[in-house]
Order: C-alpha cells, then structure tokens, then sequence
C-alpha cells in the first residue's frame, strides 16, 4: 500500500508485548495455560507474545472471519475453523490482533463458555478499537488503544497484503 503512515513501530510493538506478557506472567505464574490465536491476524502477535511467557503452555489455532473483503466489519462472524481441544478446568488465554466492534471476541467467548467450564479465561488483544465498540465486551489485556482507522500490518491486513509489515500503519 501506497502512503501509509506509522501508527506503532516495531520497537513500540515488541515493547508492549513484553509488558503485556510480564503481567500474564504475574496472573498466572507456573499454572499451565492454553493459548488460542485466532487466525489469521493474530498469528504475528501470539507468537511473539508466547515467546515471553514463562508457564508451560499449548498453542491451539481457530479461524474466524467478520471482515470479508471490507475495510469495517461485516456484523457477522463465520466461523472457519474453531476445533478446539477439551479446555475444561484449563487456563485459557485468547489472543487476537483487534477488538473492534466486538462481536468476534463475543462470539468466541460464548462459545467458549458456552462449550467448556475452564479454570479462567482472558482476552488479549494488540489493539483496542472502544470507539467501534457494539458490544459489552473488553479485552483483559491489550496493547494500543486506536481510533476510528483501518489499520494495516502486523498481522492485519488489507484483502490478504501488508500482513508481513513489521509496524502497524494506516493509509493517509
């Protein structure tokens, strides 16, 4: 993408992160967790904040999509794939690049509360978008709160490009 300016850099986003994960380290300390990345946008961020936690700790992946080929979410969540292992009396920690309108991180959450009687679980999100907020739901963790932009980078992307870009931008 042409004329994109800078939002966060690599630097701030890896500082974040290790932030972000010195306070999951102090929630849950050695008790095991199992971290969901939601797929795609996420991957980037969990892998780097996984990195930094110090407990023994399983990675599963679900895809979920409300974006579609739109630069705002399409107010309905199709799940692509959310097979997920038996997360009873488990820890569980859900990680994803952006809560927006929040009908994702809804969905996800019911169905797991829905599905599972785990032992705790949070949210963590890289981006907070409040201002697009249609429902209740707040990330436990999260790394930047944004405004009203389609952001790019670091996972997020513009119809599948600008996913490998080291820092998160927006078009001018």
């Amino acid at each position: 993408m042409e004329n994109l300016k800078i939002l966060f850099t690599e630097e701030q986003i890896q500082t974040r992160i290790k932030e972000i994960a010195d306070e999951i380290n102090q929630l849950y300390k050695d008790e095991e967790i199992i971290a969901i990345c939601v797929l795609k946008g996420a991957v980037l961020f969990a892998v780097d904040l996984v990195k930094h936690l110090k407990m023994p700790l399983k990675m599963e992946f679900i895809r979920l999509s409300s974006y579609g080929h739109g630069t705002t979410s399409s107010g309905k969540v199709h799940a692509v794939d959310i097979s997920l292992p038996d997360l009873n009396d488990k820890n569980v920690l859900i990680i994803e690049d952006i809560v927006d309108t929040g009908l994702t991180a809804k969905f996800l959450l019911d169905f797991i509360n829905g599905n599972f009687k785990t032992k705790s679980t949070k949210f963590c999100s890289l981006l907070d978008k409040k201002i697009s907020r249609a429902t209740d739901v707040e990330p436990d963790y999260y790394g930047f709160e944004v405004d009203d932009k389609f952001l790019v980078g670091y996972g997020l992307d513009d119809e599948g490009y600008c996913r490998n870009l080291k820092y998160i931008g927006y078009k001018n």
